[in-house]
């Protein structure tokens, strides 16, 4: 595989399905920056239930927009969008969130498929999305502290009350999941290509903190917060 790359046309004419069958998994991120502008940067909350656990919302970030569809919403419009991409970008997402999202949603998700959370580990990041954000020093914020368990509450608020500050409190919770996704990804390829002779011409710059358009309901957080303290 090494010599096809070195004689092989440039990555961009062919496409990164092509390549993702040909480079070991742990090899994927070389796929980033040839296909970046078709990039999904993707994470899903759900309702927590062992044995019927549904899809909440999703929130999906292209590297300049933020997409969120939400269950008993717009939930079905997902399948449109995510056609015009050619690769996601996950934590966990083989294990979680793609398999849900082709059960409950009935798509194919074929785009060629970054698991952050195997290359992570590979470079010695390990606990979960948010252990790995704060090694790597990515700061929530308002939202520090939050995890997938208030989500779920969130979401049993909202569908309880209808209390709209509950559903954009998740969806503030789950679109931090989605934008956190693409400085981890170039934080991969950096940290990759610094093992390379090529790493100052293949380095890629930071990429700027994307903004949330949700704010999180701090009130409604630290209710959330002694629920799960005093059951």
């Amino acid at each position: 595989m090494r010599a096809e790359l070195e004689t092989a046309q440039p990555f961009a004419q062919r496409g990164p399905d092509y390549w993702a069958a040909r480079l070991p998994a742990r090899e994927h991120w070389r796929l980033f920056p040839h296909f970046r502008q078709t990039t999904a940067f993707l994470d899903i909350e759900t309702t927590g239930y062992q044995a019927h656990n549904t899809i909440t919302t999703i929130a999906l970030f292209d590297g300049v927009t933020v997409h969120t569809f939400v269950r008993g919403h717009n939930l079905e419009d997902f399948a449109r969008l995510i056609a015009g991409f050619e690769v996601i970008v996950t934590y966990n997402g083989k294990g979680f969130d793609v398999p849900i999202i082709e059960m409950e949603l009935g798509l194919k998700l074929d785009q060629a498929h970054l698991d952050l959370r195997p290359l992570l580990a590979n470079l010695g990041f390990k606990g979960g999305l948010k252990g790995c954000e704060r090694m790597l020093g990515l700061d929530r914020g308002e939202l520090r502290g939050v995890d997938g368990w208030h989500a779920v509450l969130l979401w049993r608020e909202f569908r309880r009350t209808g209390d709209r500050q509950a559903l954009h409190t998740l969806l503030a919770y789950n679109v931090a999941d989605a934008i956190n996704l693409e400085p981890l990804m170039v934080e991969v390829y950096n940290r990759n290509v610094a093992q390379t002779p090529f790493a100052d011409s293949l380095r890629l710059p930071a990429p700027v903190t994307a903004a949330n358009p949700f704010q999180a309901d701090q009130r409604l957080l630290e209710k959330i917060r002694n629920r799960i303290a005093y059951p």
